[in-house]
């Protein structure tokens, strides 16, 4: 993965077919998207159970561009090598998942992949402060996670504001996971943000049998963002 601040739409297959995960990626992939979002979900940090390992190994050689693999998981040290050996190009973990978030950034960049950082929407900017150097994406949640299809979170372009500001020229991504439409996207470019995670905002009206409509969705969300950026 190479580092460029080019806007990125990354479609959450949370919101894809699941019977049909490998041709669905393959419709978002030739429709435009620029990586494929995997949110993985333990019933315990959050209030929903989603992929495990084996899952995210098995759509890992449908995925052509980027596997962005969120972690919404805790604790979460001890299932990082199972998802990097899965196939995942970032490993994004919460801040909030555990006592030792910067041991957990140190040790998925030992594995190879790239490290996220993920903040829920009550944490505040300046607790990724000290982790920038440890850090290649942060993700900002404007949503609670755990469910797609929720309510923006206006309150948190403030806090990308803060971010894009101590970031400062470092290499670190600006994701934002939540929300994400023609209408909220720019808010969030606008503030700083380049990879933007969208569910039902790109699977909405099509299908694998007609993938037309993510490709319409997926340029609607890029032209208002690039627009503001």
């Amino acid at each position: 993965m190479s580092f460029d601040r080019s806007i990125k739409i990354a479609p959450s297959i949370l919101s894809a077919d699941f019977a049909n995960f490998g041709q669905e990626i393959q419709a978002i992939e030739a429709e435009g998207c620029d990586w494929v979002h995997v949110d993985v979900m333990d019933g315990h940090f959050v209030p929903n159970l989603t992929f495990g390992p084996p899952l995210v190994k098995a759509i890992r050689p449908h995925i052509k561009t980027v596997m962005d693999v969120h972690l919404m998981i805790s604790p979460v040290d001890q299932y990082l090598e199972a998802y990097a050996e899965a196939g995942a190009d970032v490993i994004t973990s919460h801040l909030e998942a555990g006592p030792h978030v910067h041991r957990t950034m140190q040790a998925t960049r030992a594995l190879g992949v790239k490290a996220g950082l993920a903040l829920n929407p009550a944490t505040r900017a300046e607790e990724a402060e000290y982790l920038l150097d440890m850090v290649d994406l942060i993700c900002v949640m404007t949503v609670n996670p755990g469910f797609g299809g929720q309510k923006f979170i206006h309150s948190q372009i403030d806090k990308v504001k803060k971010l894009r500001a101590m970031i400062g020229d470092r290499p670190i991504h600006i994701e934002i996971d939540g929300g994400m439409t023609p209408e909220t996207a720019p808010l969030m470019t606008a503030a700083g943000a380049d990879v933007l995670v969208a569910g039902s905002a790109v699977f909405k009206g099509g299908s694998v049998q007609d993938p037309a409509p993510y490709g319409e969705n997926i340029r609607a969300i890029r032209a208002a963002a690039t627009a503001a950026q």
